[in-house]
């Protein structure tokens, strides 16, 4: 250990709320810390409040006048899903992101102490390695990362024979992926898409706001076909040296075309050029057509360690579309106009996180 960090975990840790002032060492520290993630970085505070409504509580831990450790939260209160602080709603990745266990300790103790104090039924914290093997874990979610190489023809041979020629008939078919300047053909296609589905679609103020926020961070590719007809978009996200495909969309049309195979080959290759060192395919849950449409690109399924203090219930949360009792809302929801189902879906998706 270097002398520096043996003095710095030998000075006791503060933990407080962050406040604005706090934003540029906050981000300078997630930018720095190998355990923090896009998820953490201070902007989601604005988006938790002003998009979903969610009151927040973003821990920053201090030793020495230095930070060493951030916790971002947020509560969700719903009557139809329940009381929750979660780490971080949304996010694939969130918990503590910390200089060392102290550190890591003190932000977690006062999460615990803020989630008792406002009865919320549990706390999560969305952890990419464990951290408590006692405590209740959620196993149903994987991610999916790679290293890309930094040669465009070496990342094409790198996908797996019959993956790769599903890439191939999409570039023979004549399909051509644009960078969007907003989000108006992405909203298209993924509204349609979840709404076939059966879930309910973020707003199309969400997407708006990310692009605000996160200017270069954030981008939005769409395929077309060779008459211009709308097949697939993705919005990404860049964060340090990686990419995280994070909302996608597609049309009804878009399979027989292979426009999703040819739309995740063309963000990798721009990927690739723009010096991007990893791919990260994010979250899938185990058994679904997302876990094995990605490990058809030769991604490895990595586990997710969403850990939980349970308060007030004796179960973890099961709120997603596995979950068998929300089968008949889903079928009614896929009959639903559409049109209604965009205005009604974001006063339901805001409490699902």
């Amino acid at each position: 250990m270097r002398p520096e960090a043996e003095f710095m975990t030998a000075v006791s840790v503060s933990v407080r709320a962050a406040t604005d002032a706090d934003r540029a060492n906050w981000n300078a520290f997630v930018e720095a810390s190998p355990a923090a993630s896009f998820f953490h970085l201070f902007e989601w505070r604005d988006i938790m409040r002003n998009v979903f409504g969610h009151r927040t509580h973003y821990l920053l831990a201090e030793q020495a006048g230095r930070v060493c450790g951030v916790l971002p939260l947020a509560q969700v209160k719903s009557r139809l899903f329940g009381h929750s602080l979660v780490s971080l709603p949304f996010g694939v990745y969130g918990g503590v992101a910390a200089d060392n266990e102290s550190a890591a300790l003190a932000l977690e103790t006062e999460a615990q102490r803020i989630a008792q104090s406002l009865d919320v039924d549990h706390l999560e914290f969305r952890n990419v390695s464990a951290r408590h093997t006692d405590w209740p874990t959620e196993d149903l979610y994987v991610t999916f990362r790679k290293e890309l190489s930094p040669d465009v023809e070496a990342n094409m041979n790198a996908i797996p024979r019959k993956q790769r020629a599903m890439v191939r008939k999409g570039i023979k078919n004549g399909l051509v992926a644009k960078f969007d300047a907003d989000n108006a053909r992405f909203f298209e296609l993924y509204s349609d898409n979840v709404h076939r589905h059966g879930t309910p679609a973020m707003s199309r103020r969400y997407f708006d706001t990310l692009r605000a926020t996160f200017g270069e961070r954030c981008s939005v590719m769409t395929v077309e076909g060779p008459d211009g007809a709308l097949l697939s978009s993705v919005m990404s996200f860049y964060f340090r040296d990686e990419i995280l495909p994070y909302y996608a969309g597609d049309a009804e049309a878009a399979r027989d075309l292979a426009a999703n195979d040819f739309k995740y080959w063309e963000l990798m290759r721009h990927a690739c050029e723009r010096g991007i060192r990893v791919f990260d395919y994010g979250r899938s849950k185990q058994g679904t057509g997302s876990y094995s449409f990605k490990k058809n690109w030769g991604f490895e399924p990595a586990p997710l360690h969403y850990e939980y203090c349970l308060y007030k219930r004796d179960s973890l949360p099961r709120n997603n579309p596995s979950n068998p009792k929300y089968k008949l809302m889903i079928e009614v929801w896929r009959r639903m106009p559409r049109s209604f189902a965009n205005v009604l879906g974001p006063f339901i998706v805001r409490n699902l996180g």
